[in-house]
């Protein structure tokens, strides 16, 4: 109200003619109407781009969106035994699942994998120092980089070996009386190739041991399941990296894991126990309903099949080209009579990613239904999509509209396919 009042004072003071009241109080319905949405809307991921981290990464399986709904409406066990009636640990609704899946004698979770990777150095090597091969010195979205958060958590980094070339001997040559551990940390976002050497997990292990110290890996996106299986290049599981002789292995919940936004520490019991008594655990730590999805994501891993089948993220990309082409075709049936001169509609193929920092350098074949423009132009129609309700995210390329069928869901096309019908008339 005051806001549609200042703005008939303004016009006032330009020389206009004063408003009417009843103007006024339309222009302050219409203000109170266009704020009263959520800021974070629902949108509609057609860019091909599996784990796309500006429109929030996974989607949660049926299952987790269920139990959320459900449990956000009453009290919880979240702190309390129940067989007791004690105070518990929040951490011990999670843990027995994930020593389950991967084989690591303990378990915590935090709100992501740069807190876990944080948690884990301030914990451990605070004051001291933790070499890292130049080549994995990353950097992710966001202008999240390894040194910098190893500098935040209170270690000093050791830069070892080149940046395309390590050596066993580099660490062996860094490590003395003040350094804290070893660490590994995943590539994710990218690949060096050419002449390049590094450390395998089990030799960084082995040295590890021989002087004492723990060994970390941070895997970034994380992955529970042999990818290689599902026709993609190998990827390391978890288990394996432990089972490699990694003390602890550090990974994010929302990436390959295909579950909400976490950061999950797991490995040697006595290093999860140091990290949980650090005062920063707290304030990193999840609340009931993302504890609530990352359970329920993981119970599906019990069975692969159905993990595969039942997470969205993990079925997006194992879809096959058949899949992908009935979903292409069963779009274009319902686009089926609709005549425009805004632009010209055809199934093509092209190419997915993974995104989310996982195998970057690997493309997934997907169809696509490519609009190519006539008196709209290809900038124009992705405008027009993009401010749609619910908003069509697409991509551009060689100056094409292209909508990928590999980031629909089934339940998306009837939407897509109203809209494609009004951007004809558009």
């Amino acid at each position: 109200m005051r806001e549609a009042v200042a703005e008939a004072r303004s016009a006032i003071e330009r020389g206009e003619p004063p408003a009417e009241t009843g103007e006024i109080i339309q222009q302050a319905s219409e203000k109170l109407c266009q704020n009263a949405p959520a800021s974070l809307k629902p949108m509609f991921n057609l860019t091909g781009t599996v784990l796309h981290t500006n429109l929030g990464r996974s989607l949660l399986p049926d299952e987790a969106v269920k139990a959320i709904s459900l449990v956000a409406r009453q009290p919880t066990n979240l702190e309390y035994d129940i067989n007791t009636g004690l105070r518990g640990d929040r951490d011990n609704l999670l843990e027995q699942l994930l020593r389950e899946l991967t084989g690591a004698e303990a378990a915590t979770v935090v709100n992501n994998n740069a807190a876990a990777v944080f948690l884990v150095l301030n914990s451990l090597a605070a004051g001291r120092e933790v070499p890292v091969s130049r080549g994995e010195l990353v950097e992710i979205g966001g202008s999240f980089r390894i040194p910098d958060i190893m500098s935040r958590s209170g270690c000093r980094l050791v830069e070892i070996g080149t940046t395309n070339r390590t050596h066993n001997s580099d660490y062996r040559n860094a490590i003395n009386e003040n350094t804290a551990l070893l660490m590994k940390v995943h590539t994710s976002n990218y690949k060096i190739q050419g002449f390049t050497l590094s450390v395998s997990d089990r030799d960084v292990a082995r040295i590890a041991a021989d002087h004492k110290l723990p060994f970390i890996t941070d895997l970034g996106s994380g992955n529970l399941i042999d990818l290689q299986k599902y026709g993609l290049p190998h990827e390391p599981t978890v288990r394996e990296t432990l089972e490699n002789g990694a003390d602890l292995v550090t990974f994010s919940g929302d990436k390959l894991l295909g579950g909400p936004q976490a950061g999950i520490i797991l490995g040697r019991k006595d290093l999860v126990e140091a990290i949980k008594k650090n005062q920063l655990s707290r304030a990193l730590r999840i609340d009931k309903l993302t504890l609530l999805a990352l359970e329920e994501t993981l119970t599906l891993y019990r069975d692969e099949r159905a993990a595969v089948n039942e997470i969205p993220t993990l079925e997006m990309i194992c879809q096959s080209y058949d899949g992908l082409d009935k979903k292409a075709q069963k779009l274009t049936e319902m686009l089926a009579g609709s005549e425009t001169e805004n632009y010209t509609l055809e199934r093509i193929d092209g190419c997915s990613k993974i995104g989310g920092g996982a195998l970057p350098l690997q493309e997934l074949p997907t169809r696509l239904l490519c609009l190519t423009p006539k008196k709209m132009s290809a900038q124009e129609m992705e405008g027009w999509l993009r401010s749609y309700d619910p908003p069509i995210i697409v991509r551009i390329e060689t100056d094409q509209v292209l909508l990928d069928m590999r980031t629909i869901q089934e339940r998306e096309l009837k939407t897509v396919a109203q809209a494609l019908k009004k951007l004809a008339t558009a």
